[in-house]
């Protein structure tokens, strides 16, 4: 037996992966177990539940598979370094902070409280945009297919194309810092006052509701090139210096301004955030998703001349762009994507151990990943007695029963936080963590922001569809399980889906088969006999915080907000105590 254990660590989306004979069985990010979003230091506790999820020990670990290679480029931070003798100080910064990861044994017996002799394991440095790449190509069903890695920086890269065959990753082509489409997106962000990391989601929704009168001058901030693209460096503060992020004392990230002076000079002060949303704002907004979708979809024409083929395996933070991913198909030669659920930085631990046993190791087996499933899973008897404990009660149903009273809830416009199996891996709930909601009640989306999650009005909620219903309410058939696209809802059923359709007449699914996850998909069936809908408003489970892990949270968020029904398990608790 192998087992292989991955990392991210001091890097935002700190999380642990244990791969066992190429399966994995357990994946976690941090933020899910220690409560601090995005947290950016050592995935301690991750590592532990993982071994724990896997019935393993410590000494049972064979290798350590890390997603960051501080050695990785060097000739190229030489050369950047030496243009600019001002950011030697700088970058030899970033290096020594690199090496925090010199020695994981010892550095993983002390933060997990572990003796070192316990720990055998041989240690993988994965070069940061490798990691995210086997993160979406060892997990698809493909032997062969191209590849690209999107995000705003990792070893000194924010691109990487990639032709993949067998266990075999081959690098085609780089994009070197300082150019970043990731960065180019957080400067603007920043600019119309969303400025804290994670932030680049909510201006995505926002861009429907502007027009793209700012082009001219966000076009003079980039151009395209031959193999890419490159950033007018005018525009942006000094890579390494104010332009980076940073990692507080608790571990949540900080991003310094990005955007130079030279912004203001010729947009006027940026907006404070929690400020009044401007017509520039709005406008700002629609034209740097605009901007990206250009060249990210540049960017694919540009990898499919390198790699000629109809299949693409995408990662990296920019990937969780689904407006522009649901573009791919009409505006590239691709015609089938693989994103794995955890394709920003989290996803970096999968990767990193996917590539060691594959790539490295050569184990000579894959694994196609079919749902995203890989979390912690909670007995009905321990829900019980949380439920007990926290003097919240319920009534136990069977199977059918809970099933049929949740989709009567649901029809008749309950809010409803739905708890079950094991957790989801990656920043979306995907059933098993969700609030639920019925998905064509006018109003619904604001009596969910008033009740529940208290986000900007202009943000979207999303759709979780019967698999095979897809094409019949969306202009596209490409499935996407892991909430990846943003699709045209077809004209007929916007209204009918009017709390999951965007503005823009547009919406982002999950596609849901019974294979994948038979309860959620039974529920959403049962909601179609009740409404002729194939489909239900589905939201992570969460007020301002991680999505919840362990039941005590989800009993604590239920009870703190205006949810009406929570089913947890198999135990239907409707609010006030009621169970019915």
């Amino acid at each position: 037996m192998s087992v292989v254990l991955g990392i991210n660590a001091f890097h935002a989306g700190a999380s642990a992966a244990i791969v066992v004979d190429g399966v994995p069985r357990a994946a976690i990010a941090e933020e899910r177990l220690n409560r601090i979003k995005h947290y950016a230091l050592f995935p301690r506790l991750a590592i532990r539940k993982c071994l724990e999820i896997a019935g393993l020990e410590w000494s049972d670990i064979d290798h350590v598979a890390v997603g960051r290679d501080p050695s990785a480029n060097a000739w190229r931070k030489i050369r950047f370094a030496l243009g600019h003798p001002s950011r030697l100080r700088d970058l030899a910064a970033v290096r020594r902070h690199g090496r925090s990861l010199a020695g994981v044994r010892t550095l993983m017996a002390l933060e997990c409280g572990v003796e070192e002799g316990r720990l055998r394991f041989a240690t993988h440095r994965v070069e940061h945009h490798l990691a995210h790449t086997a993160s979406a190509y060892f997990i698809s069903e493909w032997d062969d297919c191209a590849a690209i890695t999107v995000d705003g920086s990792g070893d000194f890269v924010s691109c990487l194309m990639s032709e993949c065959r067998g266990p075999r990753i081959r690098p085609l082509g780089k994009i070197f810092m300082p150019h970043s489409l990731g960065n180019l997106y957080t400067a603007v962000c920043q600019f119309i006052g969303y400025g804290r990391y994670g932030d680049e989601g909510k201006v995505m929704g926002l861009a429907p509701l502007g027009e793209d009168r700012y082009r001219p001058f966000l076009d003079r901030i980039v151009r395209a090139t031959r193999y890419g693209f490159e950033l007018e460096p005018s525009f942006f503060m000094p890579f390494g210096a104010d332009g980076g992020m940073e990692i507080d004392h608790t571990g949540e990230m900080l991003v310094h301004r990005q955007y130079s002076d030279r912004f203001v000079r010729t947009l006027g002060e940026p907006r404070r955030r929690g400020g009044e949303i401007t017509e520039r704002d709005r406008d700002l907004a629609c034209g740097v998703q605009r901007l990206f979708e250009r060249y990210y979809l540049h960017l694919l024409r540009v990898l499919h001349r390198r790699s000629p083929g109809d299949r693409v395996a995408l990662a990296g933070g920019c990937v969780l762009n689904s407006v522009a991913n649901g573009k791919v198909f009409a505006e590239t030669p691709f015609v089938a994507t693989c994103i794995q659920p955890a394709a920003g930085d989290d996803g970096l631990a999968l990767g990193a151990a996917l590539y060691a046993g594959n790539a490295l190791l050569d184990e000579g087996r894959r694994w196609s990943m079919e749902d995203a499933y890989l979390g912690e899973e909670f007995s009905d008897a321990f829900v019980a007695s949380e439920l007990e404990r926290l003097g919240l009660a319920g009534i136990r149903l069977d199977r059918e029963r809970l099933l049929d009273r949740t989709a009567e809830a649901l029809a008749r416009g309950d809010v409803v936080g739905w708890f079950q199996g094991r957790m989801e891996w990656g920043p979306r709930a995907l059933g098993n963590r969700s609030i639920l909601a019925h998905p064509g009640l006018p109003g619904m989306k604001d009596v969910l922001n008033a009740r529940v999650k208290h986000r900007e009005p202009f943000r979207p909620f999303a759709p979780s569809i019967l698999a095979e219903r897809q094409n019949d309410l969306f202009e596209q058939s490409q499935p996407s399980p892991f909430m990846t696209h943003v699709y045209a809802v077809r004209p007929a059923w916007r209204e009918r889906l009017s709390a999951v359709t965007h503005v823009d007449g547009t919406g982002r699914p999950q596609t849901v088969t019974r294979r994948a996850n038979p309860l959620y998909y039974d529920l959403i069936a049962r909601f179609e006999e009740r409404t002729g809908i194939p489909a239900i408003l589905n939201t992570s489970f969460n007020e301002n915080e991680p999505i919840v892990c362990a039941p005590a949270e989800a009993i604590d968020c239920f009870e703190r907000t205006r949810m009406d029904v929570l089913v947890i398990g198999s135990h239907f608790c409707r609010k006030g105590g009621r169970a019915v």
